[in-house]
């Protein structure tokens, strides 16, 4: 891998994200960039027709994507190399009834989503992202993606002379300290409403769209600084959502640069921060569905899943040089050395002996270095969708991820290697000949 494929690789991924505030915009963006790639979109409303050699990808919720390459050879026999990452990442969601009045101030009533670090959440300049559903000129109701961009909110700190013992023992409180703030409130409150704010910004991004009325939105602030490449020597990237549009983003070229001799599946699903049990998140129907609209015979699908595996993709924990304590001593991956496979007793990760050995026959045939990953004994871990697809659709599945420090943060960081070294390795497995489920010895 030379230098320069990695740095073109890190400005892809770069450029994704700063596209992407939300899982909408992610799924967008994917679904932009699988399209001019030559894959057709499929409308679950449609009867399909998958034949061998199509590309194909279909959205669901605006927020989950399934691309699909059909390889030329059998499915029974051949099964399908599947590689999934989840869309969503922890962040403060707007509230219904949005507008607070406060001490001469209107700020925004916002409810925490996922595993937030909130303290990361202070001062920041933040702007609102998401999806709004209007009544259009027709009567009918419709949803566009919006985002305001500029930073037009923020959430300050209180002065440490108000809190001398902020830096020893300050707690946050999610239902009153989080509160972003927009600006100073007029004297009639009515001059300012918050659906009056999404009207306006409609219009300015889609001004042949007629709007009547405001019915809903799901909207969440972000953090509007750009993601950057960081440190003395340049190793490290530096961005919100790291967890999980790195892994997106590294699927997504994977499965672009797929063959069409074997067929390749990536699924980014939403939800996963806070259970992945909807309609379009893992623990649901998405994936399960799909491969029964591809192989609707039962036995053959089986078959099919037998010959399968799944490489479940979301970001390690680094270990971390001020924190060293918190990771077990012989598992703690150190950025820029390679990707790290994810093991777990418990079966938060679904990690097996057979899936880890040929991810490590992957790397080695890509000449990418791999870590693993194994919390403290003493301390529980995250998990991801790999165990939940695992169960929910009975394949083969290993999880692995990048190492990354401040997980959950506004603001985490990875190496500037890695996620290129992790998509190398699923470029190999796309291509690999042999069915990755199928294990001999037994």
């Amino acid at each position: 891998m030379t230098e320069q494929k990695t740095a073109e690789f890190n400005q892809g991924l770069i450029d994704f994200i700063a596209a992407s505030p939300t899982p909408f915009h992610a799924t967008q963006a994917m679904a932009k960039r699988l399209k001019v790639s030559g894959f057709t979109e499929l409308q679950e409303s449609d009867t399909w027709s998958l034949e061998p050699g199509g590309r194909y990808y279909v959205v669901r919720n605006g927020s989950s994507i399934i691309a699909f390459t059909h390889g030329q050879a059998p499915l029974p026999e051949a099964g399908i190399r599947m590689f999934g990452a989840h869309t969503d990442s922890p962040c403060l969601k707007v509230k219904p009834n949005a507008r607070i009045i406060s001490s001469g101030y209107y700020q925004l009533g916002v409810e925490v989503y996922g595993g937030a670090l909130l303290s990361t959440w202070f001062d920041r300049d933040l702007s609102l992202a998401g999806r709004v559903t209007f009544r259009s000129d027709s009567d009918s109701p419709e949803s566009r993606l919006i985002d305001f961009k500029d930073p037009i909110a923020m959430v300050p700190s209180l002065a440490i002379h108000l809190d001398r013992e902020a830096n020893r023992n300050r707690s946050i409180n999610a239902q009153t300290d989080i509160r972003p703030i927009l600006m100073l409130a007029d004297e009639d409150p009515d001059q300012f409403t918050f659906s009056a704010l999404l009207l306006a910004q409609l219009q300015a991004q889609y001004p042949t769209v007629k709007v009547r009325e405001i019915l809903d939105f799901e909207l969440c602030l972000y953090d509007t600084l750009s993601p950057a490449v960081v440190g003395l020597r340049k190793e490290f990237i530096a961005s919100a959502r790291l967890d999980n549009l790195l892994s997106c983003y590294v699927g997504l070229e994977a499965i672009i640069n797929a063959q069409d001799t074997q067929s390749c599946l990536l699924v980014c699903t939403d939800h996963e921060e806070i259970g992945s049990a909807s309609a379009c998140g893992a623990k649901g129907p998405i994936l399960d569905q799909f491969l029964q609209r591809l192989l609707p015979d039962i036995s053959d699908r089986l078959r099919m899943l037998d010959a399968s595996m799944m490489i479940s993709a979301d970001n390690a924990h680094g270990v971390h040089p001020n924190f060293a304590q918190k990771h077990d001593a012989e598992h703690g991956p150190v950025l820029n050395k390679g990707p790290v496979i994810k093991i777990n007793a418990n079966q938060r990760y679904a990690t097996t002996s057979e899936t880890s050995a040929l991810f490590k026959m992957l790397c080695s045939q890509a000449d990418v270095a791999v870590q693993s990953f194994v919390s403290r004994t003493d301390m529980e871990c995250g998990s991801t969708i790999g165990p939940i697809t695992s169960a929910e659709v009975g394949v083969k599945t290993l999880d692995v991820g990048v190492p990354t420090f401040a997980m959950h943060s506004t603001r985490e960081l990875a190496g500037t290697k890695d996620a290129h070294s992790l998509c190398e390795v699923a470029k190999q497995y796309f291509a690999r000949t042999q069915a990755p489920g199928h294990f001999a010895g037994r």
